[in-house]
């Protein structure tokens, strides 16, 4: 941690990035962005990144968008009916929809994209077991009939979690669950340009001019997405400093996740008059340690459970956001965090006592399973500033546990792909890794990824934990809210037990852009409509 805050002490100082125009050049129509990750592919349903959601929100369409409230709103759709006591939903397409091949969108392509998101997807897997037949009715009318009733289909559509359902033509749809799609041929408000794309270094978008947004307000992702920008360039930046000095310089207009020790910099003198600071997603970041269930030592829940004795929550979070706040906001940071976002109407306080905070507890814990001295070997992203800290934090936390810790470092991409293995350490597998997600991912167990138990179908990591299962099914079967929360506090008490993954800690990320711009929407995920210079 004290390498990190050197290295960025001398951002205000570091040569600005040269990105082919000096400020006063920066065209009107031109939005240029640094995105807190490379992408690494551009298939939003095998990729459960969020930088890949938040690429696939610039190119496709959702049939349903979700607003501010997270209330769903129609987006693609312009209408649907429920019939037969909730077995049969028919849902009709706005007129005039087309994909940027010129071809327009038809129900095939509905179901084709829902059918693929629903063999990837956790909310999808729910639905599509119900799903007894889905077929198209015409061009712009499609249904789906199913075996009992699922009431949650629309917040199944609409939702902004990783993966989120977007409409692709039929051919894309109809590629393998298991298979990266090669084109981004969507419906949305930009298009992608597959020719500049340079992975790790720049991702660019060019307004489509044909696309018809609904005629309501915008809010997140719903209603009307009116693009200011002919284009939109992400730059993926070799560090925190250069982002930095391009920001201050104009070379760029908007900076995802500045980091910490650089808030005091945008806060003060002629930066402040320049740059904002702000949150604009209010649901936080909620992080977690995501062991490897399949290998030792992570297989005895003994030792998982040894983690959570061990975890002081403002440790990892101070590590990543640093111990001060920005204005409006004084405290960036938050413990206590259990299974579910705070807010969320899943929350509850059962279990958090086993966050004991203890290393001494739980090297006794560890020394009883027999697991004193376990080899560990730990994936992490360097160039993710939120998920290197949390990693160097639980790399230490783990060796005076008395593990025996390797520390394997790398991009984020070479992460990714790497996390799908599920070989032993020797033959390229790993045994946990540090990562964040938005809070509300954990809103409720549809959209919750990580603490599902469903064994090689879950998310890396592939804990089978059955009984977490059952009341995953409760809480979709509950008849009210209260039978809803029973289903999710029990969620919590047996994932304290079994430890699908232990609870790090939440934050909330500020986002940095220059003060021309105006109309940058809140919520999640960043969004490009809207926005505007000037």
């Amino acid at each position: 941690m004290i390498q990190r805050r050197q290295i960025l002490a001398g951002a205000a100082a570091f040569p600005a990035a040269s990105l082919a125009a000096p400020a006063t050049a920066q065209p009107a129509r031109l939005l240029r962005y640094v995105p807190h990750a490379n992408l690494p592919n551009i298939d939003p349903f095998t990729n459960t990144a969020f930088v890949a959601r938040d690429h696939a929100m610039m190119v496709f369409d959702q049939l349903y968008g979700m607003d501010e409230q997270f209330r769903p709103q129609p987006q693609m759709v312009a209408g649907h009916v429920v019939e037969n006591d909730g077995l049969l939903w028919r849902f009709t397409l706005r007129e005039g929809l087309r994909f940027h091949d010129n071809t327009p969108v038809r129900g095939r392509d509905c179901i084709a994209s829902i059918r693929r998101w629903g063999a990837r997807d956790a909310f999808g897997q729910a639905l599509m077991a119900r799903v007894s037949e889905m077929t198209e009715v015409s061009d712009r009318v499609f249904q789906i009939r199913l075996t009992s009733p699922f009431p949650k289909i629309i917040d199944a559509f609409a939702k902004v979690t990783t993966s989120c359902l977007f409409i692709m033509p039929e051919r894309l749809g109809n590629v393998d669950p298991s298979t990266n799609i090669t084109e981004a041929i969507g419906s949305g408000p930009y298009r992608f340009r597959r020719e500049e794309w340079v992975p790790g270094s720049r991702v660019v978008y060019e307004r489509n001019a044909d696309y018809v947004p609904v005629q309501a307000a915008p809010s997140m992702t719903a209603g009307g997405k009116i693009t200011h920008f002919d284009r939109v360039e992400w730059h993926i930046m070799p560090d925190p400093a250069t982002a930095s000095a391009a920001l201050q310089a104009g070379e760029v207009d908007w900076w995802e996740q500045p980091t910490a020790d650089l808030f005091p910099l945008f806060l003060r003198g002629a930066a402040a008059r320049n740059i904002a600071v702000d949150v604009i997603n209010n649901t936080g970041l909620i992080g977690i340690f995501r062991p490897n269930h399949l290998t030792t030592p992570f297989n005895n829940p003994a030792v998982r459970r040894a983690v959570v004795t061990a975890i002081n929550q403002m440790d990892f979070m101070t590590a990543v956001i640093g111990d001060a706040g920005i204005p409006g906001r004084p405290n960036l940071r938050r413990e206590g965090i259990g299974y579910f976002a705070p807010e969320s109407p899943s929350a509850s306080t059962v279990g958090l006592d086993r966050l004991r905070k203890s290393v001494d507890a739980a090297r006794a814990e560890l020394q009883a399973a027999g697991a004193m001295g376990a080899r560990l070997l730990l994936m992490n992203a360097t160039d993710l500033s939120s998920i290197n800290a949390a990693s160097l934090v639980g790399a230490d936390l783990f060796r005076r546990m008395g593990f025996n810790v390797d520390l394997a470092s790398t991009d984020w991409g070479t992460m990714v792909a790497r996390r799908g293995s599920r070989n032993p350490i020797e033959q390229g597998g790993w045994s946990g890794f540090f990562t964040f997600w938005s809070g509300v991912d954990h809103w409720n167990p549809a959209s919750h990824a990580s603490i599902r138990g469903h064994g090689a179908a879950s998310w890396p990591g592939w804990p089978t934990i059955p009984a977490i299962e059952a009341q995953r099914d409760a809480w979709f079967n509950a008849p009210n809210d209260a039978a809803a929360l029973a289903a999710t506090t029990e969620m919590q008490r047996i994932a304290f037990d079994e430890v699908p993954y232990v609870p790090t800690g939440m934050y909330y990320q500020p986002t940095a852009y220059r003060r021309n711009l105006t109309g940058i929407l809140k919520g999640q995920p960043p969004l490009f409509w809207n926005v505007r210079r000037g």
